[in-house]
């Protein structure tokens, strides 16, 4: 009870302080408003007074610029009247120059008009002038043309021959002027040609020949062996034949034993097997020891050797031509060509020859000496098995070539040695060329009388098919084959042609080493007896 009289005393204490006080915060609130408002009034008049001081400022600065710029604008508008007034003072002198001009060249132009018309009437003089002279000139055709006539009519009468008679007659004439002409400058060009080529051609040959060296070897197509004396014969032969039964059957050869005095032949299509049947007898003959048992045992003995021996000529003449990366096989084959001959020559000797100068060839005429030296190794490759297969050699070369990865350059080389197919490049050509030149020198092959006979046959039958040819002969062992021609037939200069196309179809459809000389002879002969 106590507290709550203490806070209601305390209460009426607070309440009695707030109705004090009142009176005195309303009036002092009234106080601060008024002298608000009389703060507020002054400021509101400051701002009048400026506001209005900056307007008449405003209007001042305006008038100046205004002023300003009419003075520029009249300063502009003078200066751009100026500059019109010199443009166009200007332009009127330029427009008083060039009527200058045109004044002159109307001037130029009435004078050129002037002198055209004297000119126009100078050309109708001389156009009336040339038509009189060729109505004159008509008139004297007509009485050349007469005059002709009349001389033709009579020359007709004196020459008792036509008109047509006469132009064929002159044609005729000129045409043999005009052959016999042809014929001199065909002459002239073929023989200057023809020197400066062989000159040229003798410079890169000789040059080729003169940097190679090649041992050659000149085989028979036989082998023989020496015997010490008779009785070996007997002891070859054996008891009833059977030594040398067993010999051919080891060595796959046959063994001719005949009259002639110590000696024993050997022949075989297969060179290889020739040469091994020549070791064996060779061997048996200085062992003394001959017997069937003997002879095979010599024989596998000699087959291992001749492998060996094979291999390593094939590897030798690889190694001498600088050619490399060339197929085992084919070095194999490269070997078998050493007891190899073709017309006497060495196979692989030729081989050889023909790299070493178709590399040369190739090296002075800027080909590719290697392509050359390798197609020139490989050209008669079929060789060494051509006894073995069916087809020329150029054939199985190809074959062979082709089997073991050599390049299409190599293998056309191949193919075209021989003209089999024509030669697409230059390496082919100089290939061609080297075998020519090998096998083609003096000494360096030889024929079989059978085929020598055949080759002057043939010789002699192509030169006697041409029209107009009376008689042929083949002289000098088919170096030159001369032509005797019907003189009604052939005229002086149909005989350059028809040496042309004989040498031509030799060249063709006839094979030879070297060259052959083409001689055509037209003899004239008239006999007359007096009596």
């Amino acid at each position: 009870m106590l507290g709550s009289h203490l806070m209601l005393s305390a209460i009426d204490t607070w309440v009695v302080v707030v109705i004090t006080l009142f009176p005195a915060l309303i009036a002092g609130a009234a106080a601060g408003y008024f002298v608000y408002r009389a703060v507020l009034k002054k400021k509101q008049t400051d701002a009048e007074t400026e506001f209005a001081r900056v307007i008449e400022e405003a209007k001042l600065e305006a008038k100046t610029l205004r002023k300003d710029a009419l003075l520029e604008a009249k300063e502009e508008q003078i200066r751009l009247r100026n500059e019109f007034e010199k443009e166009s003072k200007d332009r009127r002198s330029e427009m008083q120059r060039q009527e200058s001009r045109l004044n002159q060249k109307e001037d130029s132009i009435n004078k050129k008009e002037d002198a055209l018309d004297k000119k126009l009437e100078n050309v109708e003089r001389i156009r009336k002038e040339l038509e009189s002279k060729e109505l004159k000139l008509k008139e004297i055709e007509e009485e050349m043309q007469n005059h002709s006539e009349r001389m033709l009519q009579e020359l007709e009468k004196v020459s008792e021959m036509t008109r047509e008679e006469a132009k064929d007659l002159i044609i005729r004439q000129m045409e043999d002027e005009a052959k016999r002409d042809a014929v001199q400058i065909v002459k002239a060009i073929e023989k200057e040609a023809k020197d400066e080529g062989e000159r040229k051609a003798k410079n890169i040959i000789a040059l080729a020949i003169q940097r190679c060296a090649v041992d050659q070897a000149s085989e028979a197509t036989i082998s023989t062996v020496e015997l010490p004396n008779e009785d070996m014969k007997g002891r070859i032969i054996g008891r009833v034949g059977r030594n040398i039964k067993a010999l051919e059957s080891a060595t796959g050869v046959d063994i001719i034993i005949d009259d002639t005095p110590d000696v024993v032949t050997l022949t075989a299509f297969d060179p290889v097997r020739r040469e091994i049947a020549r070791l064996t007898l060779q061997k048996l003959i200085a062992d003394g020891r001959i017997h069937p048992g003997r002879i095979e045992e010599v024989a596998d003995r000699v087959r291992r050797d001749m492998d060996a021996t094979i291999k390593e000529a094939g590897e030798s003449a690889v190694f001498d031509a600088g050619v490399y990366g060339i197929h085992p096989e084919l070095v194999k084959l490269l070997g078998r060509m050493k007891f190899r001959t073709s017309y006497g020559q060495n196979v692989l000797k030729h081989s050889l020859e023909v790299s070493y100068i178709a590399g040369l060839l190739a090296a002075e005429l800027g080909a590719d000496e290697k392509l050359c030296k390798r197609a020139g190794l490989l050209h008669d490759l079929g060789k060494s098995i051509d006894h073995e297969y069916e087809g020329t050699h150029v054939q199985i070369g190809v074959e062979l070539a082709r089997k073991y990865k050599e390049s299409e350059r190599v293998i056309h080389c191949i193919a075209a040695h021989h003209g089999d197919v024509e030669a697409q490049s230059v390496e082919a050509v100089l290939v061609q060329a080297a075998d020519a030149i090998s096998g083609a020198r003096p000494g360096a092959r030889r024929e079989s009388l059978e085929f020598y006979v055949k080759r002057l046959e043939k010789l002699e039958s192509l030169a006697n098919s041409f029209a107009g040819v009376e008689q042929s002969f083949a002289i000098q062992a088919g170096r030159e084959i001369r032509v005797i021609v019907k003189p009604e037939q052939v005229d002086d200069a149909q005989t350059e042609f028809l040496a042309k196309d004989i040498a031509k179809k030799l060249e063709n459809e006839l094979e030879y080493p070297g060259q052959i000389k083409v001689n055509v002879i037209r003899e004239v002969r008239k006999v007359e007896y007096a009596k």
